[in-house]
């Protein structure tokens, strides 16, 4: 059974709790990390929690990921998401990864800082999983061990400055200014039978109150099982680090046709 937790300040100290109904159940002890709240609290003890409880609306939202934990991401990892951004996901024969600073990690309610200088400021609401154990070495996960190594999962939006990271072709750059990288507001900790139905999530993003961005999971190109036994092999992953899985179609960038990208190619980076 999933639980949800949250990360909130209370009478100016950080804590955690579970949630339910509106009502936080905070979590005896203090952990400064999203990796040591992790290492020392499961579902099975969470849900036995008791004590006072508090009002959500009383609390100040934090970030479920903590500014320590690496912000790992998976690029055009939606068929429809690769077409609108000019790939042809036919040809496309690899699994494309790339990192946010860790520093544009910020609570869900957070109000996004767009730079003077940036103008075309995208959005794109991503299914994020946290890991639940160190990995130093190549492993092989599947859809059957999942669980040994994804502890649950959070929401994520990975806003983008499209002007810098088209004609810069620089994705760190683009996406990783302060305050980019809203998450949460909850961290959903998965029980071993819960991964079954990871597939089955829906993602929808909108804007003043119009949908933009609406997939099942079911359509990622590259799952997460898949994902974390590449990346096993190249890098250390450690409790609490974040797994962004790739955005749906409906991002305001619009592409154009592979011909005109060419021409476009030649143009003055400005002109891009």
């Amino acid at each position: 059974m999933s639980l949800n937790v949250l990360h909130f300040k209370h009478d100016g100290r950080a804590q955690w709790g579970v949630i339910h109904g509106g009502r936080i159940r905070p979590v005896p002890g203090a952990f400064e990390t999203t990796g040591a709240f992790l290492e020392a609290n499961s579902i099975d003890t969470l849900s036995h929690l008791s004590g006072p409880t508090l009002k959500e609306a009383d609390v100040e939202l934090l970030s479920p990921v903590t500014e320590n934990q690496q912000f790992l991401c998976q690029g055009a990892n939606y068929r429809q998401h690769m077409i609108e951004s000019g790939m042809d996901p036919d040809a496309k024969t690899f699994n494309m990864i790339f990192t946010k600073a860790q520093s544009c990690i910020a609570p869900a309610n957070t109000d996004v800082v767009r730079p003077g200088r940036v103008r075309f400021l995208d959005y794109e609401i991503e299914l994020g999983l946290i890991i639940k154990r160190d990995v130093v070495a190549p492993e092989q996960v599947t859809d059957a061990n999942l669980h040994e190594f994804v502890a649950g999962a959070v929401i994520v939006n990975d806003y983008s400055a499209r002007d810098v990271q088209i004609p810069q072709m620089q994705f760190y750059k683009g996406k990783s200014f302060r305050t980019f990288g809203p998450i949460g507001p909850y961290l959903c900790l998965l029980a071993p039978a819960d991964f079954r139905g990871l597939r089955d999530l829906q993602l929808a993003l909108t804007v003043n109150g119009k949908v933009r961005q609406k997939d099942s999971v079911a359509n990622l190109v590259y799952g997460p099982a898949e994902t974390l036994t590449e990346l096993s092999g190249v890098q250390d992953l450690h409790v609490g680090d974040l797994l962004s899985t790739g955005t749906p179609s409906g991002c305001a960038l619009s592409v154009p046709s592979p011909g005109r990208q060419r021409i476009a190619a030649l143009l003055p980076e400005a002109a891009k």
